[in-house]
């Protein structure tokens, strides 16, 4: 077997001397452009860790399969020349913004979304991480917005919903570098850490999961598929289990996956919330809204 190109510490050990370099010190006033002032309440009160936790987790998921799904996962990628997860984010967006709207609320400034990407990212020219292995993930801030879209138009798959992918598309790129310097600077620089430890913290969660193919005998998930590839282990694999005790670290966590079914690909949107911070039958608007706008941006 290849050894790896590097090893996950020896990685980690770069990424904490990168920290405090001038290249990534120069980020930081482009990420607490990006925090701002904040966004608009989201939730009927704030989080309150003491009684907002993983126990207390409501979730519900929608599924999208057929034309639509194949729309989002192929079609608006290439036409738009993006990644799945800004269409999904896209979709989001305007959701938000009708969701927002329908309870009486203004869009304001837009929306920060904490984005979780898989954070494999090589911090030298030449660094090969194909073989490394180690948990890469990164989490940074984004503000979103709608601008003038006309909601109802991107809904029905109108010039609107081209407007809105593009746009999104743009904030969605709009941070620093590969996305890294955020953690860097918050995380591992003494001189930088405490201005953003006093930003606002974004009140929605975002990971696009990818993309699985689901196999072995009879549909059963878990070890190797009929041609011996890989499969996703089960129940609580992706994301894993959590301590029932653990603050809930956003007012909404919204998360997607595929899965490959013999019929065709079937994305599944799954939003989350601590009870009592979003009501269930709003909870559940918005989950139906994300879905709604998505198959809106499909067929456009």
């Amino acid at each position: 077997m290849d050894a790896p190109g590097i090893s996950f510490r020896q990685w980690a050990g770069r990424l904490a001397e990168q920290a405090c370099g001038p290249d990534r010190v120069a980020e930081l006033d482009r990420w607490l452009a990006v925090v701002g002032e904040g966004d608009r309440r989201l939730g009927e009160r704030a989080l309150d860790p003491a009684r907002d936790t993983a126990a207390g987790m409501a979730r519900v998921s929608v599924p999208v399969t057929g034309q639509q799904a194949d729309g989002l996962l192929v079609a608006a990628p290439a036409a738009f020349h993006c990644g799945v997860h800004e269409v999904l984010l896209a979709g989001l967006t305007a959701a938000l913004a009708a969701w927002q709207q329908r309870r009486g609320r203004a869009v304001g400034a837009g929306f920060l979304v904490d984005v979780e990407a898989h954070g494999r990212e090589p911090l030298a020219e030449g660094m090969d991480l194909s073989r490394t292995v180690g948990w890469f993930t990164n989490v940074y801030p984004v503000r979103l917005h709608p601008g003038g879209a006309d909601l109802d138009q991107v809904r029905a798959g109108g010039p609107a919903a081209g407007a809105l992918l593009k746009a999104v598309k743009e904030q969605a790129r709009a941070v620093p570098g590969d996305g890294l310097g955020f953690g860097m600077l918050r995380y591992l620089n003494p001189d930088t850490s405490q201005q953003l430890a006093g930003a606002p913290i974004p009140q929605i969660g975002f990971n696009y999961l990818g993309r699985f193919a689901t196999g072995g005998p009879a549909g059963r998930a878990g070890g190797a598929g009929r041609d011996g590839s890989w499969q996703p282990a089960g129940q609580g694999a992706l994301g894993g289990d959590v301590d029932l005790g653990v603050p809930a670290g956003h007012v909404l966590e919204a998360a997607a996956v595929v899965h490959d079914r013999p019929a065709g690909p079937e994305l599944t949107l799954t939003l989350s919330w601590p009870e009592g911070v979003v009501t269930g039958p709003a909870g559940q608007q918005l989950a139906q809204a994300w879905a709604a706008m998505l198959t809106g941006l499909a067929p456009h």
